[in-house]
């Protein structure tokens, strides 16, 4: 029998917080609001705490327990892989970060052309005997039009691309489309991969109509986050790639429900 490096006893005498395995790239399947599933690709970091008494982790565990939750990552099926974490590797507490891409399909708002747009998504999420948590974040690029650049020029007003990244605790499942569509619905416009001219003409028009600073947009987001009582947390960001300054603007909301 081989000898079981791992499981020898540490004469030191330290805890270690977290220890475990960063950035493997592995496919996965997520819950799909529309389709039921989708398939993509994501880089997870995952780890567990080591008492004092053990010399290390096996590590090859934490990618045999991936493996075998693969087919099913979603906000109500976390928990069961975290769970796994903790059994097969001795630990009061198990910790999984997952970082992947997650495609909508859209239609252009004029023409109907259909197109996907893909979204930065992550889940962070934590189990112990006490607890489990987990923050979903998302973030969306939008267009957003300069209030004030509307108001002093003669004609047209500078816009850019803004991004606005939202993270939420929650008691029940919220979708990601649900809030792309929060933060879609606090742009000026939404932004799409494919356009045609017509769809052109009307997005322009739409954000001329529709200016908003970042601080309406983190505000806008606030206020429908607000409204829905899934949702315990959440942490609001906007950052506007200024089209005619040397930086970007910038805000930020956080706020926890009473």
């Amino acid at each position: 029998m081989m000898k079981d490096v791992q499981n020898l006893a540490d004469p030191r005498n330290i805890d270690i917080d977290q220890v475990g395995i960063r950035d493997i790239v592995y496919p996965i399947v997520v819950r799909d609001r529309d389709k039921g599933s989708q398939h993509t690709v994501a880089t997870i970091s995952m780890s567990v705490n080591l008492p004092h008494n053990f010399k290390g982790t096996h590590m090859s565990r934490f990618v045999e327990i991936l493996h075998k939750h693969q087919a099913d990552i979603g906000t109500d099926t976390i928990k069961d892989l975290l769970e796994d974490m903790r059994t097969s590797l001795t630990a009061q507490e198990s910790h999984i970060e997952l970082a992947f891409k997650y495609f909508i399909e859209k239609r252009a708002p004029v023409s109907g052309q259909s197109s996907l747009m893909d979204y930065d998504c992550e889940f962070s999420s934590t189990l112990s005997d006490s607890r489990h948590d987990l923050v979903m974040t998302v973030s969306v690029p939008v267009l957003s039009l300069c209030p004030c650049s509307k108001e002093i020029s003669e004609y047209g007003a500078h816009n850019q691309r803004s991004t606005v990244r939202i993270s939420i605790r929650c008691k029940k499942i919220v979708w990601i489309e649900e809030i792309v569509a929060y933060a879609e619905s606090s742009a000026s416009s939404p932004i799409y991969a494919l356009l045609k001219r017509e769809d052109e003409k009307f997005i322009t028009e739409r954000s001329y109509e529709n200016p908003v600073f970042v601080e309406d947009i983190v505000r806008n987001v606030t206020q429908l986050l607000d409204k829905d009582s899934r949702i315990t947390w959440f942490e609001v960001s906007s950052s506007n790639m200024e089209s005619i300054h040397n930086h970007n603007a910038w805000a930020r909301v956080v706020h926890k429900k009473v």
